[in-house]
């Protein structure tokens, strides 16, 4: 079976249950001659994909959601062989560059490139193009972002591309001027509320409206998360009893806890305990942007200077731009860790300091 956010997962622009004016917007350019190149982008779990899935069903039709997997395979200068994987219809590919870490640039000038040379029409003849969907382009280094700006103007006669990214400040000027940009905005808790409820509705499961409420809080304005934890909080707590608190992912609580611990002491054997535990969490393939971010959330918590709040964030953005560049995630989450603790002992001895005065 599947999960609920697959399950539930619209399949075209009329069945979408929030921005409709923006759906019916993208309908309409679905539907004109004039197809521009397009820049997605929104906080996780907006709907992003979603809509680009349903905007191309709009143009394709249902044949945009038979899908198989591809691999395509090219050889790096050093002759070492790469693999990255692909999801392909008839009408469209999506491709993910950044999977290939510093190899980037080259998924994005020679696999873009024999896709978009390669002219494949629909069957029907509407759309002379092919669409490639290019997922984390944020991500994306700085060099394969300029070799995807030449491809997208040699080869716009034959090929559509379709970009998604988190955060547009990432992506360079010259990709942004090129393509339409839409912003798709992260639902409001009440519109996740009415749509959680809507899914136990169709399980012909009867959910408290608090719970509902509850979990569209906790979800942090994030659909897919929100689907994620009622699904999981339906399976561990159904029939939910007077009071139902919403389940967290054990990687959350791990989160937590790891937090606590960077808050209760500081010193070196403390940090040795938090890097094994950094470990963990990357080697459950949680991604290290998510625990830096979950981390510098729940240490602003115990920080109770907003000087000090200041200088914990300014610090968490030099890290964050670090882990960007990098290749070894543990390095950069291992020195912000280090730098925490060595500003909130500081600030912890100063005010020791004060009060003995």
């Amino acid at each position: 079976m599947s999960l609920w956010v697959d399950k539930y997962r619209p399949t075209d622009s009329s069945k979408l249950d929030y921005h409709k004016e923006d759906a019916a917007k993208l309908k309409n350019l679905a539907q004109s001659d004039d197809f521009p190149h397009m820049l997605v982008y929104g906080p996780p779990g907006a709907g992003k994909q979603t809509r680009i899935t349903c905007l191309l069903a709009d143009m394709f039709g249902t044949g945009v959601h038979r899908m198989r997997i591809h691999y395509i395979t090219f050889t790096t200068p050093s002759n070492k062989k790469m693999e990255i994987t692909t999801v392909a219809s008839s009408y469209h590919i999506e491709v993910n560059p950044s999977d290939s870490g510093i190899y980037d640039r080259l998924v994005v000038m020679e696999v873009l490139k024999s896709i978009a040379a390669l002219r494949q029409p629909d069957d029907a003849g509407k759309r002379p193009f092919k669409v490639v969907v290019l997922t984390e382009v944020d991500r994306l280094t700085r060099d394969a972002q300029q070799a995807l700006r030449r491809t997208m103007e040699k080869y716009s006669a034959s090929c559509r591309l379709i970009l998604c990214c988190n955060s547009i400040s990432k992506v360079i000027p010259a990709i942004r001027s090129r393509c339409l940009n839409i912003r798709v905005a992260a639902p409001t808790e009440e519109e996740i509320s009415r749509i959680v409820m809507n899914v136990f509705r169709e399980e012909r499961i009867t959910l408290p409206a608090d719970l509902a409420k509850k979990i569209a809080h906790q979800s942090n304005r994030n659909l897919r998360r929100a689907l994620l934890m009622a699904e999981a909080t339906k399976v561990k707590q159904y029939p939910f009893p007077a009071g139902a608190t919403p389940v967290i992912a054990d990687w959350e609580q791990y989160l937590d806890t790891t937090a606590r611990m960077i808050a209760e002491r500081q010193d070196a054997p403390r940090l040795l305990e938090i890097r094994s535990r950094l470990y963990e969490l990357l080697s459950h393939c949680i991604p290290a942007t998510l625990i830096m971010n979950g981390l510098v959330k729940k240490l602003l918590e115990n920080c109770p200077d907003n000087t000090l709040k200041a200088e914990i964030i300014s610090q968490a953005a030099i890290y964050e731009h670090r882990l960007q560049q990098g290749n070894k995630a543990i390095y950069h989450l291992e020195a912000f860790v280090a730098k925490f603790m060595s500003l909130y002992k500081r600030f912890i001895e100063e005010n020791t300091m004060d009060m003995d005065f």
